[in-house]
């Protein structure tokens, strides 16, 4: 195996999943097709699509750029790169934004990982 990151590889493998989710965008012009399966709000899987393709670009050139970042930070930004994207999935079959506890922690937890992983990741590579 190549002497990689493991965030670029993560990355890699987030960028194939939303170029692949590019079949479910496509499919989701059916809206027949949609409606048969209660998808509501189609424009959220765009918006997975969108946001896996993003955020596996972002893990790809973060595993490059910085490498070595340390292990917790590097953990953040993964989990929350994937998180982000995928928390739109779900969404496709509501009519709003859900008001529950565990949805909105879970909003709050990815965005934070996210956050708390690029902020760390920019002192990083400022300060290295």
């Amino acid at each position: 195996m190549r002497d990689v990151s493991w965030i670029t590889q993560a990355g890699a493998i987030e960028l194939a999943l939303g170029a692949l989710s590019g079949w479910v965008v496509w499919i989701s012009t059916d809206t027949d097709w949609l409606k048969k399966v209660g998808v509501i709000r189609p424009g959220r899987l765009l918006q997975a699509h969108i946001d896996l393709i993003m955020m596996g670009t972002i893990l790809i050139a973060i595993g490059l750029a910085a490498p070595d970042l340390p292990k917790p930070w590097s953990i953040f930004l993964v989990v929350g790169a994937y998180s982000n994207a995928l928390l739109f999935v779900p969404l496709a079959w509501m009519e709003k934004k859900p008001k529950d506890l565990k949805a909105i922690l879970a909003q709050i937890v990815s965005f934070s990982l996210v956050s708390a992983g690029t902020v760390a990741t920019a002192i990083y590579l400022l300060t290295d």
